[in-house]
């Protein structure tokens, strides 16, 4: 039987030094309670006395019941020609009174020499008085062998050395660092079974992202007898990042048999990949493997053509196993079964040869050609096939809008103004609204023409607005693509316009946006009544 892999995360130590990462004491908390939760092994929750929140952490850290991980205080062997018991950084390891302390050492004689500007024989004792005094005091101890590959690469003799003196003090874990993110996977191959020949301790594998190559330095390590994988979620960290804890489980468990976490936290794995994001305050990488938006979506019309057949055709696991669904896109490299599974999503029923199939591939291609697209405007693409099958209902009839603009250096203002005259059930009404700029007047103008229809309209809100120039060779006078993000503040929805004039393009993509929630404000309602008898 393989045995079994443990997973250490660094997120909230690690992956705070990140750029742009920046976790508040609650932050950590909320992270380190969703990952023991989860099933994660050891949360390592900072460095004890680096700053007051890491310590409020592990004293907060204290009171709460972990179900499955235990808690880490990271830090550093003792100084040079310091004794262990007199460091002040050590005692505060202690003093956090986490069950595990995970230190790192000097294992590359060019740090021990130009940058610890110690003896090769202190830096040995640092590291074997430092593991054996923790062990005293009753901590699991794990030993982060910093720079361990580089080390390994210009003197194998000393960097062993320098792991098996911490093997030596009862270290708990040996962990192979490559802390400058330079290693390859065959090399990893070489000094992981190098050490495994060498030493009896179980070993652990920390790697960074620099080569874009963190995940399968980690999963060579795993199959060169490696029994804990450090990383982060979502590969945060310094540079460009640490190895992908959230890619790492789903290759161990789902590809290589090696189960890390129960089945029903794996199907978790998205919500705690996007949580964490969402925390971080960072949208997610539609891109990332497993867990993206982008993972399981098909748009080549051959492949979805396939897909629809037999899934595993294109998909590499079910996308349920990692919390993700299959995704089908539309646009020119679309086909007719792009149209009509899209149309299934979004339970509207269509043939697959139907003319009217046909019909509406060949005007999203065309209104590609023009600049749109609808891979991510779910919501307009929507409206576009009701408007083809006939099963759209007309709101409101937009008979004249304009927008104004006055700027006026002299007295320091801009002032922004639109009017709009829509016609809604044959009443026709004329409203005028400032705003904070031109795409804002009209929003306002909109909803106040509508909202005496439509009552419901105050619940809509646009959360984003995204301009892109499709031409930019055309200067100002390039076509513009602009996108809308909206909520209701349950569900939220994209929608699209395009047009060479940037109100134009916003007005389009604004009107789709409120066809939208009035379609779905009214599917909702007709729908209560029937919910309510059958309670």
């Amino acid at each position: 039987m393989k045995p079994t892999v443990k997973l250490y995360d660094t997120t909230l130590r690690d992956g705070a030094q990140g750029e742009g990462i920046h976790f508040s004491l609650a932050n950590k908390l909320a992270i380190a309670r969703r990952l023991d939760a989860f099933g994660v092994h050891y949360i390592e929750g900072g460095w004890p006395g680096s700053n007051q929140k890491d310590i409020e952490f592990f004293e907060q850290a204290k009171s709460i019941r972990w179900a499955h991980a235990k808690i880490a205080a990271f830090g550093s062997t003792r100084r040079a020609n310091v004794a262990v018991q007199d460091d002040p950084q050590v005692r505060l390891l202690l003093e956090a009174e986490a069950p595990v302390v995970t230190i790192f050492g000097k294992t590359w004689l060019l740090h021990v020499l130009e940058v610890l500007r110690t003896t090769p024989e202190e830096n040995l004792a640092m590291i074997a008085d430092t593991v054996r005094y923790l062990k005293s005091h009753g901590r699991e101890v794990v030993y982060d062998a910093e720079h361990c590959f580089d080390g390994y690469k210009d003197s194998p003799d000393y960097a062993m050395a320098c792991m098996q003196a911490a093997e030596a003090a009862g270290a708990d874990y040996i962990v192979a660092c490559d802390t400058n993110g330079g290693t390859l996977p065959r090399q990893t191959d070489h000094v992981i079974a190098a050490m495994r020949a060498r030493l009896t301790t179980a070993l652990g594998i920390h790697t960074h992202d620099d080569s874009g190559v963190a995940v399968a330095n980690a999963l060579a390590a795993v199959e060169q007898g490696a029994t804990q994988v450090q990383g982060t979620i979502n590969g945060f960290g310094e540079r460009v990042g640490n190895c992908n804890l959230v890619t790492v489980m789903a290759n161990l468990q789902l590809k290589m048999d090696r189960p890390v976490v129960p089945d029903a936290s794996m199907r978790q794995l998205q919500d705690l990949a996007f949580f964490v994001d969402e925390t971080a305050n960072l949208r997610p990488n539609p891109r990332a493997p497993f867990v993206g938006q982008t993972a399981f979506a098909h748009k080549g019309g051959m492949h979805v053509n396939a897909v629809n057949k037999v899934a595993r055709s294109f998909e590499h696991i079910e996308p349920q196993s990692v919390g993700n669904r299959q995704r089908v896109l539309v646009g020119e490299l679309a086909g007719r079964t792009n149209v009509m599974l899209k149309a299934r999503e979004l339970n509207i029923p269509l043939e697959e040869k139907s003319d009217v199939t046909r019909d509406i591939l060949n005007q999203v291609k065309a209104l590609e050609a023009e600049g749109y697209e609808f891979e991510g405007a779910d919501s307009s693409f929507e409206l576009l096939m009701r408007k083809a099958l006939q099963h759209h209902k007309n709101y409101f009839e937009l008979l004249e809008y304009h927008v104004g603009i006055v700027n006026n250096p002299q007295y320091g203002y801009t002032d922004c103004e639109a009017t709009i005259k829509l016609q809604v059930n044959g009443e026709r009404f004329f409203e005028v609204a400032e705003g904070d700029g031109p795409v804002n007047a009209l929003d306002a103008a909109l909803r106040k023409a509508l909202v005496r229809s439509y009552p419901g309209l105050e619940a809509l809100r646009l959360t984003d607005y995204k301009v892109r120039i499709l031409d930019s060779a055309s200067g100002t006078a390039a076509r513009t693509r602009v996108l809308i993000d909206s909520t209701d503040g349950t569900k939220s929805w994209t929608t699209v316009g395009v047009s060479d004039n940037i109100i134009e393009a916003s007005w389009r993509a604004l009107r789709d946006s409120v066809e939208y929630f009035l379609l779905k404000n009214e599917a909702s309602t007709a729908a209560e009544p029937a919910l309510t008898a059958a309670a």
